[in-house]
């Protein structure tokens, strides 16, 4: 090799060298100049032991304790209507009165008719003890005067069916019946219902036939008046499980003063079972769900991250002040509104994030800023106004 090639390879050698002390310290450059990462920016919240009264919910409908609606047994002319839509009634009160003219006269007839068979009869009696009829027409004048007698009541009860009253007491709804319609058997004159006090009719399933009994206590609402709770109680437990979906009927009474409660009405149920339990509770959105466990991420202060990195032999955040989060797994329990009991892998007074958990990971610097917070009522109601 000569000594020409000798300084052109080593020219190249430099050249390489040159070329890649330059790029590494470019790279050192960038490495050194890029953005340090900034604090994600999460609520958080305190974790806080509550005392829950076990419950089961359920879906249920309103019904009144006595509902009807009122109808005519025979066809009639109405004469007079004696009640206003919406009125309170009590039992026996006149509603509605049909033309009955003709079928009083009917009765005086039927009623003369009867007058006649009781005198023939007298007088046949006489005629008998005098001995001048046989025992046979006596008989047969009893049985005519039973008979018209009996003509004469039929005919009564016909005109007291046109006389239409109210089968029991109870608020009036709304009639679209007026004086001097035709009305046929069958035909809605109005609804009456009693609906105070008032059911709550709802289903459980059979698992749960064990936690009931008459006289537990059941709450409940409905979307007629957010925020609203009627108490009342169990009265009646269905002897029948339906084959069909495994549920027994439950039904419930509720005092009902003011009426809030109207039959047809949705009702959600909360049935008290057993008693009162402590939980440490926190927001359902402040867990994460996993296919291998639920999480949530603990607020540590700087300096109570460095000590578990110490403790578990790991690199201490890169941060020195501040908070940052650490990932930890929590075995949950039963939900209540928008909370959810905490049954371990947390203690009370830690402080977890409630919400923004998508951005974080173990030691990532947070700031916390609970200006706008989750939801974490007991008793959520709905937001729409």
């Amino acid at each position: 090799m000569t000594k020409r090639m000798l300084i052109m390879i080593g020219g190249i050698v430099v050249l390489l060298l040159v070329l890649i002390g330059g790029f590494i310290m470019h790279i050192r450059t960038l490495i050194a100049s890029a953005p340090k990462p900034f604090p994600q920016t999460v609520t958080a919240i305190k974790v806080t032991s509550q005392e829950w009264q076990p419950t089961l919910a359920a879906v249920g409908s309103v019904t009144p304790v006595r509902g009807v609606d009122v109808t005519t047994e025979i066809a009639g002319l109405v004469r007079e209507i004696h009640f206003k839509s919406g009125q309170d009634v009590k039992k026996g009160d006149i509603l509605v009165e049909l033309n009955a003219d003709s079928d009083k006269a009917q009765l005086a007839a039927l009623e003369a008719a009867a007058e006649l068979s009781g005198t023939v009869l007298k007088r046949d009696k006489a005629q008998f003890d005098a001995q001048a009829i046989a025992q046979a027409q006596v008989d047969a004048d009893a049985a005519d005067l039973k008979s018209k007698r009996a003509l004469a009541d039929q005919q009564k009860a016909i005109i007291d069916k046109k006389t239409i009253r109210a089968p029991f007491s109870g608020k009036l709804g709304i009639t679209t019946v007026n004086p001097g319609q035709y009305v046929n058997p069958g035909d809605k004159i109005v609804t009456l219902q009693t609906i105070d006090p008032i059911y709550v009719d709802f289903n459980l399933p059979q698992k749960e036939v064990g936690n009931l009994a008459v006289g537990q206590v059941v709450n409940v609402t409905t979307d007629g008046f957010p925020g609203v709770q009627f108490p009342g109680k169990i009265t009646a437990i269905s002897p029948k499980v339906d084959t069909t979906t495994r549920n027994v009927v439950v039904e419930a009474t509720f005092p009902n003063p003011k009426r809030q409660m109207l039959p047809g009405m949705f009702a959600n149920a909360a049935v008290d079972v057993g008693d009162k339990k402590h939980y440490l509770t926190l927001p359902q959105t402040a867990i994460t769900y996993n296919p291998y466990g639920s999480t949530v991420f603990v607020v540590q202060t700087a300096a109570e991250a460095a000590a578990a990195a110490k403790a578990a032999s790991a690199p201490a955040p890169a941060a020195s002040s501040g908070y940052f989060v650490q990932q930890a797994f929590v075995t949950t329990g039963e939900t209540r509104g928008d909370q959810v009991a905490i049954l371990s892998g947390l203690k009370e007074g830690q402080t977890v994030v409630s919400s923004g958990q998508v951005k974080l990971k173990n030691g990532t610097w947070i700031t916390i800023d609970n200006k706008i917070v989750p939801a974490n009522s007991p008793n959520p109601t709905p937001q729409e106004h």
